[in-house]
């Protein structure tokens, strides 16, 4: 399991350990907050595809799933 501050995850890069559509490599690009500014949810956008994607930050500490960097 991954550490992860999630105010600073804009911009940072991930890696999926099980790329499908040929995606491997992601970048944060968008952060998505509550009214106190809490971190609830990220955008996901693939660098090859550029499909982006919302999801729930917590998913980026599973490290069965992803890998921090690009690898």
């Amino acid at each position: 399991m991954h550490r992860i501050n999630p105010a600073k995850l804009h911009l940072s890069k991930w890696t999926a350990v099980q790329p499908r559509n040929r995606e491997k490599h992601f970048l944060v690009t968008e952060l998505y907050r509550d009214e106190e500014g809490v971190v609830l949810a990220i955008e996901l956008q693939a660098v090859l595809t550029g499909r982006s994607q919302r999801c729930d930050w917590r998913t980026l500490k599973d490290a069965d799933h992803w890998r921090m960097g690009w690898h």
